[in-house]
């Protein structure tokens, strides 16, 4: 009888156990359960892109840029986020603004040319950095090789050694009578003395004799360089892929027309806005494959390990307004040639 009752006491006395149990770890797993799942359906951090122009910010590249992103399936405010400075063409400005959206936290600099990808170099070494639209990288020591650019520097490239040749060619056939032409570059830029030396390689492989006429970053006086060309008797100009011309382009436009001088221009932007004619790359072509970069390094790729990529698209534009506004009748060779023509 009394093993028999300390046996039910023993059980008694274990079920209770149990419950106290029960009731002392129930409130933790209950908090277990809410906090896990909670951390679970956190937000994932959204990718934040800091977007960097040397001139103002262009929406045309700008809106091709976000094309390139839409197709590889971003959404502004949901899964991306862009934060843009643009220093207006005042160059120096640019480790500032790169400064600020560093601040911001972006986890890629998307630089719109050369000049705008060393101004954030000079303040940053280590936050990726995409180009867009490079003049020469290699030459402007942003990048090793294109292969292999070796820094925190990549993207795609407008340049070509080729592509001033072939605007050389296409202003002697325009004007074939002209015997002295003219190569309008900026001095102080990184690459100025790169782009001379293809220029005049292109002229005397041609035998047309080339003059380089130059402004500056610092003060580009650009009616000084007219008097200059008017004073040489320049019959014809070609212009640099510097950001500081291609920022100025309808200054210049406006003063080639004055002047009633003939030109050829490397981006189809010249001849929107009133330049003669223009040949070279598209440049909203070289925007949206950007987009592949930054996706790319968003995904965990690094900039060293990403080549730089040449120009796939190039178009010619003739501009007829202009042509009839300095007198000059453009031969159907070229036009036939021609991607756009603007009447």
């Amino acid at each position: 009888m009394k093993s028999g009752v300390s046996r039910e006491a023993k059980g008694v006395r274990k079920a209770m156990r149990k419950n106290i149990l029960v009731w002392l770890f129930a409130p933790c797993s209950l908090l277990l359960a809410l906090c896990f799942p909670s951390e679970a359906q956190q937000p994932k951090k959204v990718p934040r892109i800091g977007y960097l122009s040397s001139g103002s910010t262009n929406p045309d590249f700008r809106e091709a840029f976000w094309q390139g992103l839409r197709d590889l399936g971003y959404v502004e405010g949901k899964n991306i986020v862009i934060e843009y400075r643009s220093a207006e063409g005042k160059f120096d400005r640019l480790p500032e603004l790169t400064a600020e959206l560093i601040g911001l936290k972006v986890d890629v600099l998307l630089a719109t040319n050369s000049t705008a990808a060393r101004g954030a170099r000079k303040v940053n070494t280590t936050i990726p950095i995409v180009v867009a639209n490079a003049g020469d990288p290699i030459g402007t020591g942003l990048v090793v090789s294109l292969a292999r650019p070796g820094g925190n520097v990549t993207g795609l490239t407008n340049y070509s050694p080729e592509l001033l040749g072939k605007r050389l060619e296409l202003l002697r056939e325009v004007v074939p009578k002209v015997s002295r032409f003219c190569f309008l570059n900026v001095a102080d830029s990184a690459i100025s003395s790169v782009i001379l030396k293809d220029a005049e390689v292109a002229a005397q492989a041609l035998g047309v004799k080339l003059q380089s006429i130059e402004v500056r970053n610092s003060n580009p006086d650009f009616e000084g360089a007219f008097r200059v060309m008017v004073k040489e008797r320049i019959g014809a100009v070609i212009t640099s892929p510097s950001p500081l011309i291609f920022f100025h382009r309808k200054r210049v436009s406006d003063l080639l027309e004055q002047n009633r001088i003939p030109a050829v221009h490397p981006y189809s932007q010249f001849a929107d806005n009133g330049g003669l004619m223009s040949y070279g790359p598209n440049i909203p072509d070289l925007y949206r494959r950007a987009a592949t970069y930054v996706d790319k390094i968003l995904k965990g790729r690094k900039p060293a390990d990403l080549p730089v990529e040449q120009p796939m698209k190039f178009e010619l534009i003739i501009n007829l307004k202009a042509a009839k506004q300095i007198g000059l009748t453009i031969p159907d060779s070229v036009l036939f040639r021609a991607d756009k023509v603007i009447k």
